[in-house]
């Protein structure tokens, strides 16, 4: 997801994707590890979601 796609929801709304994102990304390295997942690249796309998602949450804090 885009960073523009984040901006646009509030704070709440990326707290609960943020969560969501940390789930799927452990039950996605559990099957890596077991070898049951064929697409890895999903592994690093998540990983990447969660940083910008962080990233907006310090973009905020430095504003307020």
């Amino acid at each position: 997801m885009k960073i523009a796609k984040f901006r646009k929801k509030n704070k709440k709304e990326l707290e609960k994707l943020l969560k969501e994102h940390k789930e799927r990304l452990g039950v996605l390295r559990f099957s890596s590890a077991s070898s049951k997942i064929k697409n890895v690249k999903k592994i690093s796309q998540l990983k990447k979601d969660i940083a910008r998602i962080l990233t907006l949450f310090k973009e905020n804090n430095k504003i307020a």
